[in-house]
């Protein structure tokens, strides 16, 4: 079995310009999906910390 690890430091090959373009639209396909997951998505920690700042601001401010 090779190492892989000896081809680390050689030089890098130069890819077709098909294949980078190809990979470089996919990688900006990938990172639209995740922004766009991120809008229509909720962040739970930052709810559960909002609604433990709302009670907490409450009581405070609740004389009984």
């Amino acid at each position: 079995m090779d190492n892989p690890f000896e081809f680390v430091n050689k030089p890098l090959k130069e890819v077709p310009k098909e294949l980078k373009s190809k990979v470089m639209s996919d990688i900006a396909m990938a990172k639209l999906l995740m922004e766009l997951a991120a809008l229509f998505s909720y962040n739970i920690g930052d709810i559960i910390e909002s609604v433990i700042n709302q009670r907490d601001q409450k009581n405070n401010n609740d004389p009984n």
